[in-house]
């Protein structure tokens, strides 16, 4: 087979589709256009270190401004405490979140359900909202008109004015709220509150992350449970719940650990027997699960486990280990008859370093003074919980104990919170999910007559969206593949372009269930040795360089890069910031003169739209700003229309110059579309350009009704415009590629309109300038065309032969060849079966590509992503929720109690056990696979073009199969001509399968960390699994400490008047059933 021929077929094929792309885009004008002002341009190094610093202060000076407007609430509310007297009979209305504009039968509003206006506002997403007053919230399980609940919102009432003119004076801030320690939470601006599905109202702001941070400090806590006989049934289910319930108070800057008894003592996790492990998200739903499985049999002697726990305690306190700060130990227990005092003397006296909090499970009192006798000799806090209903309110008790002696002190710590989502605080409203940081400050009575009980009145606190303070480190500033990211002192991603946290269940968009605890080094994967998260978590201010491999169009392809990373701390939070800058042109920044007058001009043509994510100019502030686009602003400020306008003057003057130098371009695509002629190129679609400044220009070739793929360069396709994050990808791929050659890339199906086989392929070119030695990026520019021009071309030129040969002996349509077109990660644009378009070259022909990987011509490169979703199957047990079953069976049995007697539930604070978040779960059990948190690996296949032509052989049995590959010039395509006869179906096809990484086979997990005579493979994964489990990641830790007072009043210890009779007696049948 002649390869010459092979050759002469890419060459016409390439020269037809040079001459295309380059006529319709324009490209070759806009590069002279660019080359006649080169004489004129600046380009500019940028310099790194000295940008994070800069970007660094300006977010620390805005955070400043948050913690101060936070001070203010603060401050009024301990004012407002101070002057007010209890009254225990109350009176008074207020907005009620739930019952706000809810009338009666008779058209009355109803009780604590006034007129409240409510309007949409930008700002606050769209949400209806009163911006001059704040409303209050309380879980279904609280008392709306509870004494202390009057007093605490009547007293609160004095933070109305500091919101509102918090708001006026930082038109930045969101949410402001005070969460209360007796369970209502105050929101500013005031939100109609809408129950979930079963009615009912489950979010306790005292058990949100910000509200248990400001409350307490650091803490290391071993749990120790009863699994003695004594407490099967009920008792059993409500100890699981307590657990649960302590699990959920805790956070990245606590240690746990969880101990069960009976005749002997053993770790829940044998893999963590003898540590304590940091409290992150995975580790606590672990635990859960393993809580789920605990059974009741035995005796039950408490002493063991209690020296256990204070030998563990000890010894990570001696390592300076965990959280340095406050330790406790919870027992979890239906009675203690064993004398136990001499393991306190021996380990907690007379320092008692050590809190012991106990917790009475059932209605039997026998024990009761001996349990309570523990907590009251060891600082802590005695409960008695007989119902699951009580379980919420009991364990709250234990904060406010740890929080004393911040209080005694008067210390206002402020903390910052990692990053999150409150879907539950809008779940109802369709929030739009953005992602936040709290600032919260404890709010303390300051009255003098109780400052030895050290009374926590609650925790204010403020939201503050990540995207404002992104907003500070200008995208324009950063180049086509740079970037800013924050993380934590836990070393968190707090903010990233490749944070993924959300994922799709059906149709639906959810955040995932460790979307918060995703390490740095699971995103800079590259960072093996941990340098760089290292040093952020230390707070250094400092750079290193990594070649990294970044993955694009959905882990299709892999971009190369050296990146440069520098980062330094934000002073006076937990948070570090880093600025990565990609090596070459991504560190120039190109500085261009021109005149207002002729920029302006320019700027005014209609094919020309500016990136509305940068901010060119300020317009979330002013309300009356608010409607304009970006480049409307940038008009009005240029014209002097709109005086008060804030803009970035380096921004504008770039997006002045590229205006004029691209202004040409739309004479020239408009001439040209004027003349098309509709045989010879019908299929060219549209042409686009876009600079580095934001600045995009376009021109339609057919009408748009005729537009194959409607979403492009709009919101739709946010891939194929500037964002915030990214550059746009044509732009960014082209930036890789040498200046004058396209790259082309077809649409993949399901980002095409109606699904099916893709119908487009994206054409785009870097359009380079170079001063003094020093080569820039100053724009991009493409087409947009149909495959199916693509198509006819490519067979077209696949006849031609020379004129030497007369008629051709052999072409691409002949049943004996298969001919494909593939782009340089292997995907296939045309083939001779249309069902194979888009399609991965290996999939269909796994001879050839593994032929074409030996001789080097692909290369496969192994990509992670540790922020996957795997599908479980769904009779594995997800222990998200291991309450399930009791919990829903106790519903059940209480679902007509519900319907008739809600209001007598609600008076006798019975129904915190009604977790929407449990039911929701119950009914999720239907036989589909659930989503979890995974990594994965996934292979890319990356073309090496240094390799131009190659052909060969390929033994394949009964037969040899022939291939020629041949690259097509000034582009990133490949000819493949291969034997279409010879059947090589013994080579497996060559698949993009994603791979989930194991750390453990299956059927290993009993084996934990034992050494039992298991194969020493699976022993060997076990191992492998423990050691990762209980590795500690470097951490910093937060600066301050409170954990005990001298003036601490230490007889406040609980069991006054724990038993309430009647939710009890209400329960009664029910702790039957579940019997």
């Amino acid at each position: 087979f002649p390869l010459f021929r092979v050759k002469s077929w890419a060459d016409a094929f390439g020269g037809e589709l040079y001459s295309i792309v380059t006529k319709y885009s324009g490209s070759l004008l806009l590069q002279k256009k660019y080359k006649d002002v080169e004489p004129t341009l600046k380009i500019k190094e940028v310099d790194g270190l000295e940008l994070v610093k800069k970007f660094s202060e300006q977010m620390e000076s805005m955070l400043r401004r948050k913690v101060e407007h936070t001070e203010r609430l603060v401050e009024a509310a301990e004012d407002a405490d101070l002057n007010h007297e209890y009254n225990s009979s109350l009176e008074f209305d207020y907005y009620n979140s739930l019952l706000i504009n809810e009338k009666d039968e008779n058209d009355n509003y109803v009780e604590l359900g006034d007129e409240f206006i409510l309007e949409p506002n930008e700002h606050f997403n769209n949400l209806l909202v009163n911006t001059t007053y704040s409303d209050i919230q309380l879980p279904t399980n609280v008392y709306n008109k509870d004494p202390d609940i009057l007093n605490g919102v009547y007293m609160s009432e004095a933070l109305n004015p500091i919101f509102v003119d918090n708001f006026e004076r930082d038109p930045t801030l969101t949410w402001q709220y005070f969460g209360s320690s007796t369970g209502f939470f105050r929101l500013y601006p005031g939100i109609k509150w809408l129950p979930d599905e079963n009615g009912v109202i489950s979010f306790d702001c005292r058990n949100r992350g910000w509200y248990i941070q400001a409350a307490t400090s650091p803490k290391d806590i071993v749990i120790i449970v009863d699994v003695s006989g004594s407490m099967k049934g009920l008792r059993m289910t409500i100890a699981k719940h307590t657990i649960i319930t302590i699990l959920d108070t805790l956070g990245e800057n606590d240690f746990v650990n969880i101990i069960a008894y009976n005749d002997y003592v053993h770790f829940i996790e044998p893999c963590f027997k003898g540590i304590l492990v940091q409290a992150d998200r995975d580790n606590r739903e672990h635990f859960k699960q393993l809580v789920d499985e605990l059974q009741a049999k035995g005796v039950g002697t408490v002493n063991k486990a209690l020296t256990e726990s204070f030998k563990i305690l000890r010894e990570f306190r001696d390592a300076g280990q965990g959280g340095l700060c406050n330790q406790a130990i919870m027992l979890i227990t239906d009675g203690a008859v064993e004398d136990y005092e001499a393991v306190f003397e021996k380990y907690n006296w007379p320092d008692r370093k050590v809190r012991v909090f106990t917790y009475l499970i059932g209605r039997e009192v026998t024990f009761a003074p001996n349990v309570k006798w523990i907590a009251c000799n060891n600082k802590g806090y005695y409960t008695q919980i007989s119902t699951l209903a009580d379980v919420q309110e009991n364990v709250m008790e234990y904060l406010h104990v740890l929080s004393r002696p911040m209080v005694i002190n008067h210390d206002h710590d402020i903390i910052w919170t990692e990053a999150y989502m409150d879907s539950a605080l809008f779940a109802s409203q369709a929030q739009s999910l953005l992602l936040m940081t709290t600032v919260a400050m404890p709010v303390f009575s300051k009255k003098n007559e109780t400052r030895s009980h050290g009374i926590l009145l609650g925790v204010v606190g403020s939201d503050v969206p990540l995207r404002e303070l992104l907003k500070l480190a200008p995208r324009y500033k950063l180049g086509v593949h740079g970037y800013a990211f924050l993380n934590t002192n836990n070393g968190y991603i707090l903010s990233h372009p490749d944070l993924r946290p959300l994922y799709k269940e059906g149709k639906k968009l959810k955040p995932k269930p460790n979307y918060n605890s995703v390490d740095l080094s699971e995103v800079e994967w590259e960072d093996q040795d941990e340098i760089l998260r290292t040093a952020m978590i230390n707070g250094e201010t400092g750079y290193l360089s990594m070649d990294v491999k970044v993955p694009v169009d959905k882990g299709k392809r892999v971009l190369f890069l050296t990146n440069d990373y520098f980062f330094t701390d934000i002073s006076g939070t937990p948070f570090s910031l880093g600025v990565v800058l990609s090596r070459g042109h991504g560190e120039y920044i190109l500085l261009g003169n021109t005149s207002v007058e002729e920029g302006l001009h320019d700027l005014l043509q209609p094919d020309l739209s500016l990136a509305n994510e940068w901010i060119y100019c300020i317009t979330d502030i002013d309300p009356d700003h608010r409607k304009l686009s970006q480049l409307e602003a940038v008009i009005r400020f240029l014209t002097g229309e709109e005086p008060d306008l804030e803009c970035d003057e380096e921004l504008v003057q770039e997006v002045l110059f590229d205006a004029v130098v691209t202004a040409p371009m739309e004479a020239y695509w408009t001439t040209l579309a004027l003349n098309m002629s509709m045989e010879t190129e019908a299929g060219v679609e549209m042409a686009f350009l876009g600079t580095r400044a934001g600045l995009m220009r376009s021109a339609l070739y057919v009408g748009s009704e005729k537009i194959s793929n409607r979403k492009f360069l709009t919101r739709k396709d946010k891939e194929s415009i500037f964002t915030m994050d990214h550059f746009p990808l044509w732009y960014r791929r082209a930036a890789e590629h040498p200046p004058g050659s396209f790259i082309y890339s077809i649409v993949s199906e399901e980002d095409s309109e109606g699904g099916g086989l893709p119908k487009v392929v994206t054409v785009s070119t870097a359009v380079a300038v170079s001063v003094d030695g020093k080569m820039g990026i100053a724009a991009a520019v493409g087409v947009q065309i149909k495959l199916e021009l693509l198509q006819r071309k490519f067979w077209m030129s696949m006849q031609q032969c020379s004129a030497l040969d007369g008629a051709c002996p052999l072409s691409c349509q002949d049943d004996i060849l298969n001919c494909f077109l593939v782009d340089n990660n292997g995907f296939i644009l045309v083939s001779k079966r249309p069902a194979e378009t888009g399609k991965f070259f290996g999939a269909v022909d796994g001879s050839v590509m593994t032929q074409l990987l030996n001789m080097g011509m692909f290369r496969r490169v192994t990509m992670y992503d540790y922020q996957a979703m795997c599908k479980v199957p769904y009779h594995h047990h997800s222990g998200a929720r291991p309450l399930l079953s009791p919990i829903y069976a106790f519903l059940a049995a209480v679902k007509w109690l519900i319907s008739d007697f809600l209001i007598f539930l609600l008076e006798f604070n019975m129904s915190s056990f009604w977790h929407s978040d449990n039911l929701a779960d119950a009914h999720k059990h239907k036989k589909h696979d659930t989503l979890q948190p995974c990594d994965t690996e996934y292979p890319v296949f990356v073309y090496e073009p240094a390799i131009k032509e190659t052909n060969g052989l390929i033994e394949c049995g009964d037969c040899q199969k022939m291939f020629v590959a041949q690259q097509i010039a000034s582009s990133n395509l490949l000819l493949l001509v291969t034997d279409a006869t010879c059947d090589c179906s013994i080579f497996p096809p060559v698949l993009l399968d994603v791979k989930e990484v194991k750390y453990i086979l299956p059927h290993a997990a009993g084996t934990h960390c034992s050494t039992s005579p298991f194969i020493s493979v699976l022993a060997h994964n076990a191992s492998v699994k423990c050691e990762r489990m209980r590795s500690q990641k470097l951490r910093r830790r937060p600066d301050t400490c409170h954990a005990f007072h001298p003036e601490e009043n230490a007889q406040d210890c609980g069991g006054a008047a724990e038993v309430s009779v009647s939710p009890t007696l209400l329960l009664l049948p029910l702790g039957l059933l579940l019997r």
